[in-house]
């Protein structure tokens, strides 16, 4: 085949697919052109049909906005009724009301001003009224030769001598009544309670004396540098005092307790001989424990004694204490016997529960065993144990109440009071510093004698009596009786005094003349 037949076949095959081409588009052209105007037709259908569906619709909503219109307007229309008929009644009700209110205020005026015509004449006879209290008053005044204030003053002058003799007269017959009925039988329950106990009472100090064999037992005891002096002090708690007394060594503590322990522990270390710290501790020990037994077997003693039964074993332990605890220079311990047996002896001459008066008599000095380690005073203490060890509230009433800190709730209380001021207050149960005792008296003296009125007091009878001279131009009569229960008062408030003292008022007229 030639280049010529080549170019001709290129050609043609060219010119072929040009026309191909031309053909195509004139047919995808008239394609285009029908489905083009179908798709108008079927939109200007469908847009005809949504003119007529809208229409329609509109035509629909146009009736039911009339129909809601109409509902909306008849409701409201019922609703402005009412509400009109509602205001008409509150109207009328309004109108009533200040119907009402306009006759109410015609009667007010009307009575205020009767009421003022009422107070004008009120005002007017209470003048008329002032002016004939005023001439009746000048009259009485010219009548008596006194003025108002002048009889005012005799009259409560009048009336205040005759109610203070009426108060003196109706107190001493009160108290001579209370005497006649009660003082002899008191002294006679009293009398019989001490006689029928007896107890001796040993008085112990704040220090121990221990003996020793011989001078040169001291240095033996005081030790290389004092190592032995300074390991018992230590242990025991007690101040041991080597001084020139011969033979002799002192032991000082507050706490009987300790102090005991430190004496035993050191007779036994001289007896043994055998002094440095290891065998000081040992002693202490065995001093400590031997304490222990004795106060236990001294508690138990005691209750045997007295009668006591059933107490906790811890009570007993604390009651033991008491024999090595002093007041005043009287031992505890027997002075708690001796209470309990008195206050049993007066329960049983009144009647009274024995058992309980002796529990009570035999407890009521409980903190006075360890009122030296606890802060509080022996009352409250002693209440504070007897409440843990769910003691009888009558016997926590009575130790409470044996001092006066709070008021007695049973006869068995007062018993206890009454017990332990025999006691402590009888010659010889304790010691007193003559210092203390004649400064007690003078005191004694010069709050009797601070009194108006009051010429001399004297303090006889070892201070439980006191006997008052006093001018009879300044004190009455019916003020003696007064004035003793004034100084009672006082004493009681100031001094500090065991068991009474008795107040004697003394007013003597005297009447002298001489014949010539």
């Amino acid at each position: 085949m030639g280049p010529l037949e080549i170019i001709l076949i290129v050609v043609g095959v060219v010119v072929g697919l040009a026309a191909g081409f031309g053909f195509g588009i004139v047919y995808r052209k008239k394609v285009a052109e029908r489905e083009i105007g179908s798709a108008e037709q079927e939109a200007t259908r469908l847009i005809n049909e949504a003119i007529r569906s809208g229409e329609s619709r509109k035509k629909e909503m146009l009736l039911e906005a009339k129909d809601e219109i109409h509902k909306s307007r008849t409701e409201y229309e019922k609703e402005v009724k009412e509400r009109r008929a509602e205001l008409s009644k509150q109207e009328r009700r309004l109108q009533q009301k200040e119907e009402t209110l306009d006759k109410k205020v015609d009667t007010f005026e009307r009575k205020e001003e009767e009421l003022a015509k009422k107070l004008e004449n009120l005002a007017q006879t209470q003048a008329e009224v002032e002016q004939i209290k005023r001439l009746q008053m000048n009259e009485l005044e010219k009548i008596s030769g006194l003025t108002q204030e002048q009889a005012k003053q005799f009259l409560l002058q009048s009336v205040e001598d005759e109610v203070r003799h009426e108060t003196a007269m109706k107190i001493k017959e009160i108290e001579q009544q209370m005497k006649d009925e009660a003082e002899d039988r008191a002294r006679e329950v009293i009398a019989t309670a001490i006689q029928r106990c007896a107890a001796d009472h040993a008085a112990e100090t704040t220090v121990s004396v221990v003996a020793l064999p011989n001078d040169e037992m001291k240095g033996r005891i005081i030790g290389r540098e004092g190592r032995n002096i300074r390991t018992l002090e230590t242990i025991t708690g007690v101040d041991l005092i080597i001084d020139d007394t011969p033979e002799a060594i002192t032991v000082s503590s507050f706490d009987p307790v300790r102090r005991e322990i430190a004496r035993l522990a050191l007779e036994k270390l001289i007896a043994d001989g055998r002094i440095h710290p290891t065998r000081i501790e040992d002693m202490v020990e065995k001093a400590r424990k031997e304490v222990d037994r004795v106060i236990r077997e001294e508690g138990e003693r005691a209750c045997y004694e007295t009668g006591v039964h059933n107490l906790n074993p811890e009570l007993v332990k604390i009651l033991g204490r008491q024999k090595y605890r002093t007041s005043y220079g009287q031992n505890v311990l027997n002075h708690s016997i001796e209470v309990a047996h008195i206050a049993g002896l007066m329960a049983a001459e009144l009647g009274m529960d024995v058992a309980m008066a002796k529990r009570a008599g035999l407890l009521h000095d409980l903190g006075k065993s360890i009122d030296h380690e606890v802060e509080g005073s022996h009352v409250q203490l002693g209440a504070d144990m007897a409440r843990k060890y769910k003691e009888n509230p009558i016997v926590v009433n009575a130790i409470e109440a044996h001092h006066g800190d709070v008021e007695p709730k049973s006869i068995i209380a007062v018993l206890v009071q009454a017990a332990d001021a025999v006691s402590a207050g009888r010659p010889g149960a304790r010691r007193e510093n003559v210092e203390n005792y004649i400064r007690r008296l003078q005191k004694l003296e010069e709050l009797t004698g601070s009194f108006p009125g009051v010429e001399k007091a004297f303090a006889i009878q070892a201070g439980r009596e006191v006997r008052i001279m006093v001018k009879p131009e300044v004190v009455t009569e019916d003020n003696m009786i007064l004035l003793a229960r004034d100084m009672a008062k006082k004493i009681e408030a100031e001094l500090e005094y065991p068991g009474q003292i008795k107040i004697n008022v003394i007013r003597e007229t005297k009447a002298v003349e001489y014949a010539k």
